[in-house]
């Protein structure tokens, strides 16, 4: 394990992104799709934003980002494999693991030499669209689906410069065997290292709960799961991180914790 962090609040239902369909450049280019968040709505729900005042959440993403975007750039001898691609998960649902995802996402988009893609890999139960007041659209299924799909067919630039998202796509039954699949692997390989600088959020489903998570997670450089502080039973969290112990770097957020002056972000976590 590395970092155990805290970071409170947790983000509402209601919907701040609107999409805009891009004019066609040619008869025969794809139509690309851009999506402007509505930030002031995303402050107010708690959230990350670019330029906003300085915040505790704000500060805890910071602490939070740093070792993993030092393991996801390492191209050192230590050099992780797959360590720009990062899966959030937790134990179980409602632990605030969509909330952490965006806004780690955001925190990274913030950066100067960094670009962030975000993917609801949460493809039994999407959470990013009830957040980013997205529409159905096509994302990470169809194109695992679709051989005539292009990641850029279906990944959607956003007024946050730096930061891109794919959305889960339509739901199929054969989700989890997809997310495990070569067509996947492939993909992953695509979008990791097409883009050096590139860094590959993915917001996945509680490892307790579905079966993707797991199948996801093998495939993964970093996983963070997200833990409700006070709430998740210990015995919870140590099957969960079971399920995930063949990745080399595992970290965890405390989420929802009271704030103790002068307590520090760190703390230690023990298997």
């Amino acid at each position: 394990m590395s970092i155990i962090e805290k970071a409170a609040g947790k983000l509402g239902t209601e919907g701040f992104a609107n999409v805009v369909d891009q004019p066609r450049k040619s008869a025969t280019a794809t139509q690309s799709k851009s999506i402007t968040l509505d930030l002031d709505i995303l402050r107010k729900l708690g959230g990350v934003t670019p330029n906003q005042e300085k915040t505790q959440i704000a500060e805890e993403f910071r602490l939070i980002k740093r070792p993993l975007i030092k393991n996801a750039l390492n191209h050192g001898p230590g050099k992780i494999q797959n360590g720009n691609l990062i899966m959030v998960t937790s134990a179980l649902s409602g632990e605030g693991k969509s909330f952490c995802s965006v806004n780690l996402a955001m925190s990274i988009a913030m950066e100067m030499d960094h670009t962030v893609l975000l993917i609801d890999a949460d493809v039994a139960r999407p959470s990013l669209p009830k957040y980013l007041g997205l529409r159905p659209l096509k994302g990470l299924l169809d194109l695992l689906l679709d051989d005539n799909l292009e990641v850029s067919d279906v990944m959607m630039r956003t007024n946050v410069e730096k930061l891109s998202i794919l959305t889960a796509g339509t739901k199929s039954r054969h989700s989890t065997e997809l997310l495990a699949s070569q067509g996947m692997n492939k993909l992953l390989t695509d979008i990791g290292q097409r883009y050096r600088d590139r860094i590959i959020i993915f917001d996945s489903p509680p490892l307790l709960m579905t079966t993707e998570s797991q199948a996801l997670a093998t495939q993964m450089g970093q996983i963070v799961m997200v833990v409700e502080a006070e709430t998740t039973p210990q015995k919870v969290v140590l099957e969960a991180l079971r399920q995930i112990e063949s990745c080399e770097v595992i970290n965890l957020i405390f989420n929802k914790s009271r704030y103790i002056p002068n307590s520090g972000y760190y703390g230690s976590y023990y298997t």
